[in-house]
């Protein structure tokens, strides 16, 4: 309960909340266009070679980088692509994922993958 001096002074302000996923506006997924694939190597404790797509958003041109998941990809420049929310933790500034299965980004890997399939894309085997 506020003082009557805090209410003379103002009243209280409430904390901003940011968006952790500032480029979709508001939206939990949104299509892009590949323009660059590269290579990039994750900060300290980790070492691996992650493969990340830059992405151009179709609907506000915005530019962002994001994570390739899986084993193996078939992406190259002007693949149409489709991007979600979160990020590996040892990138960077990879604050984004792609979606496997969906328009140009095949949901096949290199090996059978059985138990959470949907993320990438895998139908279930009867």
């Amino acid at each position: 309960m506020p003082t009557l001096n805090q209410l003379a002074r103002g009243f209280r302000v409430s904390k901003r909340h940011w968006a952790k996923t500032p480029a979709f506006e508001g939206s939990p997924q949104r299509r892009g266009v590949c323009y660059k694939i590269a290579i990039v190597t994750p900060r300290k404790p980790n070492s691996a070679r992650r493969k990340i797509a830059k992405v151009r958003l179709s609907c506000n041109k915005r530019k962002v980088f994001a994570n390739i998941p899986g084993q193996g990809h078939n992406l190259q420049e002007y693949s149409v692509v489709m991007v979600e929310g979160h990020g590996p933790k040892d990138l960077p500034g990879v604050n984004y994922a792609l979606v496997r299965g969906l328009l140009d980004f095949v949901g096949k890997e290199n090996f059978n993958r059985r138990k959470r399939r949907s993320k990438f894309g895998v139908k279930k085997k009867i």
